[in-house]
């Protein structure tokens, strides 16, 4: 029998538990804010389409300073995140002239924040605060006027609610609920592969969560939609800040009760049962017909290697 390939140590799930105390009470507080947007220790994050990266002598650094801010991003709203160790942080939306002035910066990089997870270019700690001003940023972006109405709304609470300046309307920074799942059976589970997906890689199924909807429901209902997979019992496993645009990923083993899969050639490309074998050579990379599975940064990495360590099952 072929030894089990060895997995190494689990990774850490990307975007989330930086560490980050978001400080709530602080966001009505208008004066407060001013204060710690002046503090000496104050540091802000620059998050536009990219985000922008210092080049330091140990790799990146995602941080600037006030003097910084004022030389490469200029006026923009400070979006007060929370605190690191009593310090501040804020994230600054970056427009595309700031973009455009900030390319020409030969100490600075610009990366989409997808691949700054991927390939490791800051430390693990600010991952979950990049991807809660991703989200914020990009909220904002799509806000700049009242749903109700239609007039401008205007920042409050720290940048977590926009207010319309003519029927007082409240919005608040929103994220999706998207269930991921695996569906499994014995030594065998569902994977799928989307339509964006490169070629070879597979992953768990998912979809958002429909209004008047619980989490079990959208598991069952995802998987029967998407691979014709019926399901009974649903366990929770973890969730993961997804800021693509903003999402929250909430991971689960769902139980198969039938085998046949019929494809919705809408969602997905393709979808089949795997033994558990085959998806450990996947996790290793060393699949002979060169399939893959996410990378360690999402949580469908994660959904697996639980499953194949045989930390989740169904008697």
């Amino acid at each position: 029998m072929t030894p089990r390939p060895d997995l190494g140590p689990k990774p850490r799930l990307g975007y989330a538990a930086g560490g980050l105390d978001r400080a709530a009470e602080r966001r009505c507080d208008t004066a407060a804010l001013a204060a710690l947007a002046a503090a000496p220790t104050s540091r802000f994050y620059l998050i536009g389409d990219a985000v922008a990266l210092k080049k330091v002598s140990t790799g990146h650094d995602p941080l600037f300073d006030a003097a910084e801010v004022k030389r490469f991003a200029g006026p923009a709203e400070m979006l007060f995140l929370g605190l690191n160790e009593g310090a501040a942080r804020f994230a600054l939306p970056l427009s595309q002239a700031a973009l455009k002035r900030l390319k020409a910066e030969p100490g600075i990089d610009l990366v989409d924040l997808r691949s700054i997870a991927v390939r490791g270019l800051v430390d693990p700690q600010h991952l979950a605060a990049l991807a809660a001003g991703r989200a914020l940023v990009n909220w904002h972006g799509r806000h700049h006027f009242c749903g109700n109405c239609g007039a401008a709304t205007r920042v409050t609470e720290g940048g977590w609610r926009r207010e319309c300046s003519s029927c007082n309307a409240l919005h608040f920074a929103r994220t999706d609920p998207v269930v991921i799942m695996l569906a499994i059976a014995g030594e065998r589970c569902v994977l799928g592969r989307s339509h964006r997906f490169q070629p070879g890689m597979w992953s768990c199924l998912a979809g958002f969560v429909e209004p008047g909807e619980t989490i079990e429901e959208a598991v069952r209902r995802e998987t029967r939609e998407e691979a014709g997979i019926l399901c009974g019992r649903v366990v929770y496993f973890a969730s993961q800040p997804w800021p693509f645009p903003a999402s929250l990923m909430i991971g689960c083993y769902a139980q198969a009760t039938s085998r046949e899969i019929v494809i919705d050639k809408t969602e997905l490309d393709d979808a089949r049962w795997f033994e558990r074998d085959e998806v450990v050579l996947m996790l290793a990379g060393e699949h002979p017909q060169r399939l893959t599975a996410p990378t360690p940064m999402a949580i469908a990495h994660h959904i697996l290697r639980a499953w194949v360590d045989r930390e989740i099952g169904f008697d």
